[in-house]
């Protein structure tokens, strides 16, 4: 019997290079994708509400980047010394009221500028699982170690999901029809929920991005979820807590992801971008040496070379 061990993946045909704006939105796992497009020298703006792991939380972000939403002290907590948003990672918290609202509108900000011109959205998804703030009764998009007693855990239904995901493609509709958009589910299991109430999540998740996708031509899916569970089924590819994935399977990800969007001529570029990054990174064992200096001089002019052609790489 021949078993099946890789994901069929076919180019796309919205790929992306140097031209490119991205903005990515989503769990942990779009830090590591968005990690990679900085090291590249891509641009791309990575979470900057934080972390976000429900659709709900996402779907508010989008909702209030779209209405240019100004937060105001009102819209703070304070647990044990902080200020923070409900809405936001303790990340963009502050000591102070004001420093807090400061971080929060400035986010919205920079994130209303890039995504007016945006050519792509990478959302990430993490859990249907949500904490419902009892007094604000909503979805919150993190605890931030407020009493448990203060929230109702609850699994949002694939309806709900899916009505949320709408919300997040209307409000970026509203600012920039053109943007293609990149669904993708999170490889890293929620195991705190439990095995099954994982296995509930991810299914949940799957089926209502499925399910708009499937009258949306300008959204796609991208299979990180399945890959990491298919191809790359053995704790050798998992981080120390058998949870998150570790270099190796990011790496794996990362490769099958270019494979997919990556534009042919930006292979190129990330090539030339890649071989000065290791260039910066060398360690000389002589720094004075004559040999050095030469080796520095030949690596500021790739540097000026690849400037020269794509002008907003900076290194």
């Amino acid at each position: 019997m021949h078993l099946q061990t890789k994901i069929p993946l076919q180019p796309s045909a919205n790929q992306f290079d140097y031209d490119s704006k991205m903005l990515l939105v989503g769990s942990c796992f779009v830090e590591n994708i968005g990690a990679k497009l900085e090291y590249f020298k891509f641009q791309n703006l990575v979470n900057p509400f934080g972390i976000l792991f429900h659709p709900e939380a996402i779907a508010r972000f989008f909702e209030a980047v779209a209405a240019q939403m100004q937060f105001t002290e009102a819209d703070l907590e304070e647990v044990n010394g902080l200020f923070v948003s409900l809405d936001a990672h303790s990340d963009l918290g502050a000591t102070n009221s004001a420093a807090a609202v400061e971080h929060l509108n400035t986010a919205i900000q920079e994130t209303f500028e890039l995504l007016k011109n945006a050519t792509y959205l990478v959302i990430t998804l993490g859990t249907a699982w949500g904490y419902r703030h009892k007094k604000q009764d909503k979805i919150v998009a993190n605890c931030h170690k407020i009493p448990q007693k203060e929230f109702e855990k609850e699994l949002a239904s694939v309806a709900q999901l899916k009505a949320s995901l709408l919300r997040v493609l209307s409000a970026v509709e509203s600012l920039n029809s053109k943007a293609s958009v990149i669904f993708t589910v999170s490889p890293v299991r929620h195991i705190k929920d439990g095995f099954v109430e994982n296995q509930r999540s991810k299914a949940h998740l799957i089926a209502a991005v499925h399910s708009v996708i499937a009258k949306n031509k300008r959204v796609e899916y991208f299979p990180s979820y399945e890959i990491m569970m298919d191809e790359l089924r053995d704790y050798r590819f998992y981080d120390r807590d058998m949870v998150h994935p570790n270099a190796l399977a990011v790496d794996y990800i990362w490769e099958r992801f270019l494979a997919v969007y990556l534009s042919p001529q930006a292979k190129k570029t990330m090539d030339q971008v890649e071989e000065i990054q290791r260039g910066l990174a060398h360690k000389a064992f002589n720094p004075d040496s004559a040999a050095h200096q030469k080796f520095l001089q030949k690596l500021d002019e790739k540097i000026k070379a690849l400037q020269a052609e794509v002008s907003h790489i900076q290194f």
